[in-house]
Parts: structure tokens; C-alpha cells; sequence
């Protein structure tokens, strides 16, 4: 039996920090220690990135996961440490975890088996603080417009259009919705309001966003905090607050490199969810690693609907990069389940039996719908189609062959056996020459690239696009408050920012429970909300909340130290 995630990496020989950034060409006068495994990168460095060469981007998504994951974080160590096996230069960037999904239902966000990047446990946990900073910056702004409220509402904020939440780094179900101010005059407005999660906050949208400290400031002042009285928009440079926030995220924009358990170079930075924000780490890592590497992995969250989606429409925008390939992550088991073989449905998970019985049948069923529409999604972009298929042991051969025939039947570029987990880079080596081949491919065709969606179309045009090119909707239905929110965004001209789509990462369309490739549909648009910093609309469908809740057993509930602080029960 393999050892536990929390075994292998407590039996690791980790490197130290400034060994592992020589493999990247960065000098020790380049690191910020933050112990002796992790250094910030300082911006002295990071100042020049940009100007330096550029090697090839690789984009690991997936399929739409069950509740256990797929593997894609693994995916993407695995495929830096294979690399880097087969003799090239490469690093991956990864995102931060929450701890929403730590103490959660997620249990970690390092990796798993032989691929994970290190130190694991400091990672999962507080890491350098980036999370925290990121949810002071943001709650600074609550605390400073309630101020202003209680001090005479001088801009005039019309308290009904109020658009700045708070948030916390903790899935809380019962601050969904919270009234606030309670308890006398001296205690503020009473009004309502309500917590989001620090992944889903504006804020770590514009770090992540963000290409240098000039511009996270501007973005940071363009925040709409709210709506005036008489119709205009209240911005976060109008309260006042932007500079402050500035200066709280300061550390935070710079990059944090690790080691992956084979010494390799990875960068880990930002931690916006894919299902609730655009759900890919941030581009000022990117940028950095792309100046040190010849291959560069970075992961998009959840299925190729949600990440990869937002990684081409929001990310790549943003910073005028698109990737070289994209790597399509899939399992068995996720097949299985969307090929209906499972007895809990989508989105619970399904009994240890179930897991591990074979199942051709149910595996080419959801192979032939669920993988099938994501690898065409994709294709449509003329950026090469790797599928990688995450072995587990129970898998059998003649569940793979399934895969490997709709894969290709598909469109994929080439299909290849991913054994990362428990064989780390050797696992890869596969996955990693498929990749080369395929960058060295898509760069003699003159790396050509073709949106889904066109840059600058209402986004109510973008939205309708998103649904039906991409979930399979045959429409799409906006609630009266979506719609009021439309004609504010057209009076403001701000209705043409890209949309971030807000929906359940378990199918393609807005209910969990819609297997495989559903068609036919109509999709909710419940609400829309401007991110004006960011510089995308959110647009929440059907029932899909941005305060995640806990499980019925958290991951938390297992989680301990020992005598001598260590952490016992955790990430195993």
C-alpha cells in the first residue's frame, strides 16, 4: 500500500530555496527568504520579467470532476517534474489554497502521491499570507465605507446599492446573509449585508490580474463600491481606501517559489476559485516563470467549462498571452460518473465499491459525451489537445482504451497514461514529450489561436455564447434584477468587460446533477455583479452560492498536532 501524501512529503529532502532557484537562472539577491523552503520573489526581479525571453505556456484543466477531484494539481506537478526528467527547463504555477477547502471537503491543495510540491503542510496551512492579506485589503474597504456612512454619507451612497460585501478565508454558510450595525447609533447603519469567500473577493481577482504595483493600484481604485443617489458610481479612490489596500497587498503581489518533491522549481500564487471566480493563479507568476523557463504549467480550476474557459476569455486578455497547449485532464472514475455509474448522481460522492468496479460500459458512455464536448470545446480554439488520463490502480485496460477512442474520435492531439501520483516524473515522462511535441507543433503553425467568445461583445451576447457554444444551452433567462443590472452597466458603458461565469463545476450545466453533456436547456442568470477593478461582470446562474458551506463531516474534524506540533490527520 502507497504512504500517505502527508508520509512522502515528511519523508522528502527538501532543498534549499536558493539551490532550487538556480535551476531558474535567479540569483540569491533575488529571494526573500520566508524560511528555508519558501522565498517571495523580490520586485527588484520581477520588474524585468516581462522584458526577458518567453518560453511555451502549457494549460492543465479538466474534465467536470467528481467530488474527490481528478487530479488535475497533480497533473501539473507531475507534468513540471516530467519535464524537467526528460532534461528540460521547466516550472509550473500553481494556486493558493483556501482554507475554505482545507478544513473543508478538499482536505489540500498540493499535489498528492509522488507529485506534490513542498513544504505541503505550511503550504495548505497560513503559507507566506497572501490569503490574509488579501482579505484585510478587502475588509479595509467594508470597514472604511461603513465609516463613512456613519460619518454623513458625504458621497451620498444610495443604501439600497450597496456593492462591497466583506469576506472571510472560511466556508460559512450562515454569513450568506448577515445584518450588521445592530445594537444602537454608536454601533453604525444598520443594513444588510453579506460575506463572500476570500477566493471569490475582487481583491484576489485584481492581484491576480494585476501585471505590476501601478497597476494594482489603479485597479484597486476603480473598485465600485457602490451606487450614488443619483446613479453614479462610487469607487474605492472616491472612499478613499485604495491606497491603503495597496499597501496591505504589497507582499502579497509578489510570487512564492517552492520545490516539487524532485527538487523542481514550482511558483505558487493566488487562490481564485473556478466556479465562483475566474479560477487560475496570477499573471505576474507567469511572467516571471515564463523569463526563467523554456516550458512553463500552469492549471486552470475545475473542468475546461469553468478555468480554461475564464483562462482564455479573462486571463489571457489581461495579460496578451495564450497558451501553447492545453492539457485535458480525465479519470475513470469521472468518466463512470458521467456515464451514469454511479448510484449517488452527480455532485455526492459515490460508495469505495462503486469506485473501483470496473465499468466499460459506464466509462465509454461518459466518455463519449462529457469528454467529448470538452476536447471539441477546445479545439475550437486551434491551440493543441492533449488528453492525459490520471491512473489509478484500480483503473483496468479496457476502461483506458474507452477514453483513448472518444478522446481521438474527439479531436485530441494525442492521448497518453498520466502515473504521476505514484511514480512522480517518471509517471509523466509520457505526458511531457506529448507536450513538447505539441508546443513545437502549435509554434511552426505560427501559434494560432481563436477565441470562443469575441472580445468586446455586450455581456449579454458573451453570456448567451458561453451558454449555448460551450454548456450546451439552447438559451438563457435573466431574472428582472440581471436584467436591471444590464441597463446600469449600459449607462455606465461598462457592458462589454468580459463575464465571469458563476455555476456548479460538476456539469456543464447549472444543476449538479445534469451528467455528461446535457443540451437543450435554459440557463438562469440570477444576478450580475460589476467587478469594475477586476475588470470583468460575475454572473451568478441558478442556485450557485459565492459563501461555499461545509460538508457533513469537514476534513477539519480528523485534523490534529502532537506533542511536538505536528500535524496529525491532515492531507492523508
Amino acid at each position: 500500500m502507497m504512504d500517505s501524501d502527508l508520509d512522502i512529503a515528511r519523508a522528502a529532502n527538501l532543498r534549499p530555496i536558493q539551490e532550487v532557484a538556480d535551476k531558474l537562472g535567479l540569483a540569491h539577491s533575488d529571494l526573500i527568504l520566508q524560511g528555508p523552503s519558501v522565498a517571495k520573489i523580490s520586485w527588484d526581479r520581477m520588474k524585468n520579467a516581462s522584458d526577458s525571453k518567453q518560453g511555451f505556456l502549457i494549460l492543465v484543466t479538466s474534465v467536470n470532476p467528481t467530488p474527490f477531484g481528478e487530479g488535475k494539481t497533480v497533473t501539473t506537478i507531475g507534468l513540471n517534474q516530467g519535464l524537467n526528467r526528460r532534461g528540460h527547463n521547466a516550472t509550473c504555477v500553481i494556486r493558493e489554497p483556501s482554507m475554505g477547502p482545507v478544513f473543508g471537503i478538499k482536505g489540500g491543495a498540493a499535489g498528492g502521491g509522488y507529485s506534490q510540491v513542498l513544504p505541503m503542510e505550511e503550504i495548505n496551512l497560513h503559507f507566506t499570507g497572501d490569503l490574509h492579506a488579501v482579505t484585510m485589503a478587502h475588509n479595509l474597504c467594508s470597514a472604511m465605507l461603513d465609516n463613512h456612512l456613519h460619518r454623513a454619507n458625504k458621497l451620498d451612497f444610495d443604501l439600497n446599492r450597496i456593492l462591497w460585501p466583506r469576506v472571510i478565508d472560511m466556508n460559512d454558510r450562515s454569513l450568506r446573509e448577515v445584518t450588521i450595525g445592530l445594537g444602537g447609533k454608536a454601533n453604525g447603519l444598520v443594513r444588510t449585508d453579506r460575506f463572500d469567500i476570500t477566493a471569490a473577493s475582487e481583491v484576489m481577482a485584481i492581484l491576480v490580474l494585476s501585471k505590476d504595483y501601478a497597476d494594482l493600484r489603479s485597479r484597486l481604485g476603480r473598485i465600485a463600491v457602490g451606487v450614488s443617489n443619483s446613479g453614479s458610481i462610487i469607487t474605492a479612490d472616491d472612499l478613499g481606501c485604495a491606497g491603503a489596500m495597496a499597501l496591505l497587498l504589497r507582499n502579497a503581489l509578489l510570487p512564492n517559489l517552492v520545490q516539487t518533491l524532485e527538487g523542481d522549481p514550482a511558483f505558487i500564487h493566488g487562490g481564485p476559485f473556478a466556479n465562483i471566480a475566474h479560477g487560475n493563479s496570477s499573471i505576474i507568476a507567469d511572467s516571471l516563470a515564463l523569463s526563467c523557463a523554456d516550458y512553463v504549467v500552469t492549471e486552470a480550476g475545475f473542468g475546461a467549462d469553468m478555468g480554461a474557459e475564464k483562462a482564455l476569455q479573462i486571463k489571457a486578455q489581461a495579460s496578451g498571452k495564450v497558451p501553447d497547449c492545453i492539457v485535458l485532464n480525465v479519470t475513470v472514475r469521472s468518466m463512470k460518473l458521467h456515464g451514469n455509474g454511479f448510484s449517488t448522481g452527480g455532485g455526492k460522492r459515490p460508495p469505495k465499491e462503486e469506485l473501483e468496479s470496473e465499468n466499460v460500459e459506464a466509462t465509454r458512455e461518459g466518455a463519449g459525451s462529457n469528454l467529448r464536448r470538452h476536447v471539441r470545446n477546445l479545439a475550437q480554439t486551434r491551440i493543441p489537445v492533449v488528453v492525459s488520463i490520471n491512473k489509478f490502480s484500480t483503473d483496468t485496460d479496457d476502461e483506458i482504451v474507452a477514453i483513448r477512442e472518444a478522446a481521438i474520435d474527439a479531436g485530441a492531439r494525442g492521448v497518453v497514461v498520466f502515473e504521476g501520483h505514484a511514480n512522480g516524473g517518471d509517471g509523466a515522462s509520457e505526458l511531457a514529450d506529448a507536450v513538447v511535441e505539441a508546443c513545437a507543433a502549435h509554434d511552426s503553425a505560427g501559434r494560432p489561436y481563436q477565441p470562443i467568445v469575441e472580445p468586446g461583445l455586450p455581456a449579454d451576447q458573451t453570456i448567451l455564447k458561453v451558454a449555448t457554444n460551450v454548456y450546451g444551452a439552447h438559451t438563457v433567462d435573466f431574472s428582472s434584477e440581471a436584467h436591471k443590472t444590464l441597463e446600469l452597466l449600459r449607462n455606465w458603458g461598462l457592458d462589454k468587460l468580459p463575464v465571469c461565469m458563476a455555476k456548479t463545476q460538476y456539469s456543464f450545466s447549472h444543476e449538479a446533477s445534469e451528467l455528461g453533456s446535457p443540451t437543450g436547456f435554459t440557463l438562469p442568470i440570477r444576478e450580475l455583479r460589476l467587478n469594475s477593478g477586476a475588470g470583468f461582470i460575475v454572473a451568478i446562474c441558478g442556485s450557485m452560492m459565492t459563501m461555499p458551506g461545509l460538508p457533513i463531516r469537514p476534513a477539519a474534524m480528523d485534523m490534529d498536532m502532537d506533542d511536538d506540533g505536528r500535524l496529525t490527520g491532515v492531507f492523508s
